[in-house]
């Protein structure tokens, strides 16, 4: 594990079943921590597209869509970093060797590009129990043109 995935007490948490619908509820807290937080709207975007990719992915890859199985969302803050925490009861994926959605046989594809947006908008991210939980650092500031 890595230090954003290393014994973490979280701020809040969220616990619910692998349903799609339940995406709504982590756009809920985003929302509500992004505001409370009074994170720079120049990241917002970012944080709601990443989490909810995590999420999604969470939900159909992890869980395999079985409501049976839990998703938690948790963040906590880290200086003027904000941490969100998503995890899955699923068996997890190989994170390292994922193909590359920009790569021409690929950019047909319908799915693929998940993990690939998750690290291009997040400004950290580490992966532990074998992927299925990922953790993803977003700076709260205003970015510095």
């Amino acid at each position: 594990m890595t230090a954003l995935t290393e014994d973490v007490q979280f701020t809040e948490q969220i616990d619910f079943p692998s349903r799609a619908e339940n995406i709504a509820l982590v756009e809920k807290m985003i929302d509500d921590v992004c505001g409370r937080l009074q994170v720079h709207e120049s990241h917002y975007g970012n944080i709601l597209i990443a989490l909810t990719e995590a999420v999604n992915n969470a939900i159909h890859h992890g869980n395999r869509q079985d409501p049976a199985k839990q998703v938690t969302v948790g963040y906590h803050t880290d200086g003027d970093r904000v941490v969100f925490v998503v995890k899955d009861q699923g068996a997890g994926f190989d994170h390292d060797h994922l193909p590359d959605p920009t790569d021409p046989e690929n950019i047909e594809k319908p799915h693929g590009r998940g993990v690939f947006l998750m690290r291009a908008l997040a400004d950290d991210i580490a992966f532990a129990d074998n992927g299925a939980t990922v953790a993803m650092a977003f700076n709260t500031t205003a970015v510095k043109e």
